[in-house]
């Protein structure tokens, strides 16, 4: 197996046949569950078809991926001097615990002089925090949907709302939908108290309230740096009943209740103006060879910013695996294409 040689006087890399690629990863099952945690604790964790799908992906690349567990095992393997011989590694670990969780990875990574895909500590933890992530991209003049951060139902009750009901209720620094469920849609002021409550008590953190948004939800991939760009826009389902997203709130319907309608017409001058807001957001967060923006519309039909995703999932049921099969390939072409993206990025394609 080949390996990375360190750069000379002249900056320039030996060439490589292999590298050995560390694969940092959380795996469903795998949370470390306390007492009255909500049922949704390990939405972000990975199922064992993620791993699957990028060893493949690797391996067509002509490399030899080596899993390395959690960040808890990184950390447990550097402590003692047990970390096996790494080139290169990709992290899709979520963490388990506060906003900077999605950071946690990346940070021992770069301790050890490790170079890694995808986008830095900063990045993620920026992303993370939804409030954050907002404020940032507003700066590169994408809209951003109206919102406040509320840290209990006391503020709930007397605080000024970003706009008029109905509202939308989330944990301020979470993914994968953790949090949201029928009620996060909100039509009065006891409502708003009752889910601020839910989430702060739940979640540990703040509740992030926005205007409600009635229209179409949409999402972005975009890939590569230098320039970036992004793949075919896809619309989501909205369930019909609340207007929330049908991936947020299926896993708390009734089976066989979820009705799903996607109300959105994707034109070219729309899908133009998703992938120029998307990559204005991407460039503002300063992400790195791939990631996810969700926007929504509102009831005129403009576009606004709901959050960028630096660590989308690699699952070949989500965004990776639909967009695949748009384009007539296996999941790990589409996949194995990104990843060489960010090897060229570090010099090591």
């Amino acid at each position: 197996m080949g390996r990375r040689a360190r750069p000379g006087r002249s900056g320039i890399l030996a060439p490589m046949a292999s590298l050995a690629f560390g694969l940092l990863f959380d795996l469903l099952g795998s949370f470390p569950r306390r007492p009255g945690d909500p049922d949704d604790i390990d939405a972000e964790f990975e199922p064992e078809a993620t791993l699957v799908l990028l060893e493949s992906a690797l391996r067509a690349l002509g490399h030899e991926p080596v899993r390395l567990g959690s960040p808890f095992d990184l950390l447990a393997q550097l402590g003692k001097g047990e970390l096996p011989p790494i080139d290169v590694a990709l992290n899709v670990a979520e963490g388990t615990r506060g906003r900077d969780r999605e950071g946690w990875a990346p940070v021992l990574l770069q301790m050890a002089g490790i170079p890694a895909l995808g986008s830095d500590a900063l990045t993620l933890s920026a992303t993370l925090d939804k409030s954050w992530a907002a404020a940032l991209v507003a700066t590169a003049g994408v809209p951003v949907v109206p919102q406040r951060s509320l840290g209990s139902a006391g503020e709930a009750e007397t605080t000024a709302l970003p706009a008029c009901f109905p509202l939308f209720v989330k944990p301020r620094w979470e993914g994968t939908a953790k949090g949201i469920r029928p009620s996060s849609r909100v039509e009065d002021r006891a409502a708003l108290v009752r889910e601020v409550a839910r989430i702060v008590a739940d979640y540990d953190q703040p509740a992030l309230v926005e205007a409600f948004l009635p229209g179409a939800e949409y999402t972005v991939t975009v890939v590569g740096n230098a320039p970036a760009r992004a793949l075919p826009v896809l619309q989501r389902a909205l369930d019909a009943e609340s207007g929330i997203g049908l991936h947020a709130v299926e896993r708390h319907l009734p089976p066989g209740a979820a009705r799903p309608r996607t109300p959105g017409t994707l034109g070219g001058a729309l899908e133009r103006e998703l992938v120029e807001l998307a990559l204005r957001a991407y460039t503002a967060l300063e992400c790195r060879d791939f990631a996810r923006a969700d926007f929504k519309l509102d009831a005129q039909g403009r576009a606004y910013f709901l959050e960028m995703n630096p660590l989308p999932t690699f699952d070949p049921s989500g965004s990776f695996g639909i967009l695949a099969e748009l384009e007539g390939r296996a999941p790990e072409a589409l996949v194995a294409e990104v990843l060489a993206l960010g090897l060229a990025r570090l010099g090591l394609a």
